[in-house]
């Protein structure tokens, strides 16, 4: 059984649904967690592109992503999650982060409950798979034996400044800081948390999503237990690897 926590709202669809997909055709069961055990709901705007407009075909899920995440929505699992207060590391083989950059993701990133499972699931050695803010919530999370992040002395990836900041003045006269969760970028943040700044790594090119028929395309980085991609772009190399580690 893999966990997958989210918020109420605002998580990325591509992120979640996509890993989800691809697993589930593989016969792994999932288990969702929410803040009050209700079902959530992905950012909307990157379901349906309203307020991106010329930038809607770049910027929003693709349509594969948005036909994953509409299974996904109405799959048991989704409609019947768990709150955060009820998880148990013990009851999970592994844990998959997903981000998403949209307000509402604040309740997760902040989350002290989520931190310390995932200090639970580090110290337990069991896989964790966090992409794009994901990251941000497990470089949050801080193991109380060190009073270091879980990923002090790990390689990882996340979103990447110039991505963050690219989406931010593009839209930021009519979308505020839908593109800016905290005034610091996920890789400043992140990058921060690190016994040093080369175990941040930032792939290659960003000009064209991963996709089932062609993952390579994506960047992942795989330390021991631990994996991590950058965003939905990544998101096929990312389910892919985190089968392998499985």
């Amino acid at each position: 059984m893999i966990l997958i926590p989210v918020p109420s709202s605002d998580f990325d669809p591509s992120e979640a649904s996509l890993p989800w997909k691809l697993l589930s055709e593989s016969n792994f069961k999932f288990q969702f967690a929410t803040p009050d055990g209700k079902k959530a709901k992905a950012d909307e705007r990157m379901l349906t592109g309203k307020g991106l407009g010329i930038l809607k075909s770049g910027f929003m899920a693709r349509k594969d992503a948005r036909d994953a995440y509409f299974k996904m929505e109405n799959s048991k699992e989704f409609q019947n999650p768990i709150p955060y207060s009820e998880i148990k590391e013990k009851d999970f083989q592994a844990i998959l982060l997903p981000g998403g950059h949209a307000q509402g993701m604040k309740e997760y990133l902040e989350s002290r409950i989520l931190q310390n499972v995932v200090v639970d699931f580090f110290q337990s050695n069991k896989p964790v798979a966090a992409i794009c803010h994901g990251v941000l919530l497990a470089a949050r999370s801080i193991n109380p034996k060190t009073n270091k992040s879980v990923l002090y002395e790990k390689n990882t990836t996340a979103l990447l400044q110039k991505q963050e900041l690219l989406a931010y003045y593009t839209t930021r006269l009519w979308l505020g800081n839908y593109y800016k969760t905290y005034p610091l970028t996920v890789q400043e943040e992140v990058t921060g948390f690190l016994k040093s700044k080369g175990q941040f790594k930032t792939g290659g090119s960003l000009s064209v999503r991963d996709s089932l028929d062609n993952p390579d395309v994506g960047f992942t980085v795989l330390d021991g237990n631990y994996l991590s991609a950058r965003w939905p772009g990544d998101a096929y190399q990312f389910a892919s690897a985190f089968k392998t580690l499985l």
